[in-house]
């Protein structure tokens, strides 16, 4: 895919109608061969709007029209390129959690989480954090035994419903190449640069959610999520189900690589939870209804490689396919 085609598909299809500046920058991008030429000098899979415009950002880039933000990043590209060379889209969600937990809640007894591409790990506290879930003109609130104030807001869609509990939590552990620590202050920095311009209440939930992650850090492995998986997984305590879970992370990995991971995780004894876009997993999009529309934007929500709700790519909203 040429770099001109990446970006005008990320303004139509993902920037459109969420953040305005990222769509005229990206639309902006598609049509600027000398920035075009910059971006193609980064190693293959480097070029990505999310990455370039996060590090662009991380480094003062100007909040404002295309124009300002190019003659910026022409200026300062010896500064931008080695961001985007060692950093990667890390995205760090915790509002993801609103709608996972409409499946781990119906698990009876404790729970060990294991997530694949945790980032910081702020996903694998859904027993932490409060939600509020909007369906028409009323709200359903689901707390934990001891909030934390840290409240995710999702609005039910379809015949989606509100769980009525958080799980039970004993055990918890993540995987990511380059596991981020919200203790950290370049991290914590690089994390709200991932996040969308307009996009303050993101920006303030990220905090929230990172001071809970860090009075309590969970265990994070450095290392390849197919090599470590097997390895992690046999180290949760017996007595609890063990959960492996993961959100916008396989899209990152070949058609060969995942297809090792769908392997390894059926393999295990688990319940598998993945919240990826729609084409991300073959074996999953075959099952989708045939009456089905994916909204755009939208993830696929499924248990055990069936597709069980569309949902919002920060935890937005459910949309049951039931």
């Amino acid at each position: 895919m040429s770099i001109a085609t990446m970006y005008r598909r990320f303004a139509e299809s993902e920037a459109h109608g969420v953040s305005g500046m990222y769509e005229e920058w990206a639309c902006g991008v598609a049509e600027d061969l000398t920035v075009q030429a910059l971006l193609g000098t980064l190693p293959p899979g480097k070029g990505q709007p999310n990455l370039v415009f996060a590090a662009a950002r991380s480094q003062g880039a100007p909040l404002g029209n295309y124009q300002d933000f190019r003659n910026w990043l022409l200026g300062n590209w010896q500064n931008v390129d080695p961001v985007i060379r060692t950093r990667s889209t890390q995205t760090n969600e915790a509002g993801r959690c609103a709608v996972l937990l409409s499946q781990l809640a119906a698990i009876e007894g404790p729970v060990a989480l294991l997530e694949v591409g945790a980032s910081a790990g702020l996903c694998l506290y859904p027993d932490r954090y409060s939600y509020t879930y909007r369906q028409a003109d009323r709200q359903i609130r689901v707390d934990p035994p001891r909030p934390t104030g840290v409240v995710l807001e999702c609005e039910l869609r379809g015949d989606a419903t509100a769980p009525t509990r958080v799980p039970e939590v004993v055990w918890r552990a993540g995987i990511d190449l380059n596991p981020l620590d919200v203790t950290a202050r370049e991290d914590l920095q690089w994390l709200e640069a991932l996040i969308w311009p307009e996009h303050e209440v993101r920006r303030q939930r990220l905090r929230t959610a990172a001071a809970v992650v860090a009075a309590d850090p969970p265990r994070l492995v450095a290392g390849d999520l197919n090599r470590e998986i097997g390895r992690l997984a046999r180290q949760a305590p017996p007595e609890a189900t063990l959960v492996i879970f993961h959100s916008a992370v396989l899209t990152y990995l070949t058609p060969g690589e995942r297809q090792e991971f769908v392997d390894q995780v059926s393999a295990l004894d688990c319940i598998w939870l993945s919240n990826e876009g729609q084409q991300v997993l073959p074996g999953i999009a075959a099952r989708m209804p045939r009456a089905a529309t994916v909204p755009d934007g939208a993830f696929v929500l499924a248990a055990n490689g069936h597709p069980v709700a569309f949902t919002g790519p920060h935890g937005q909203y459910i949309h049951s396919l039931s």
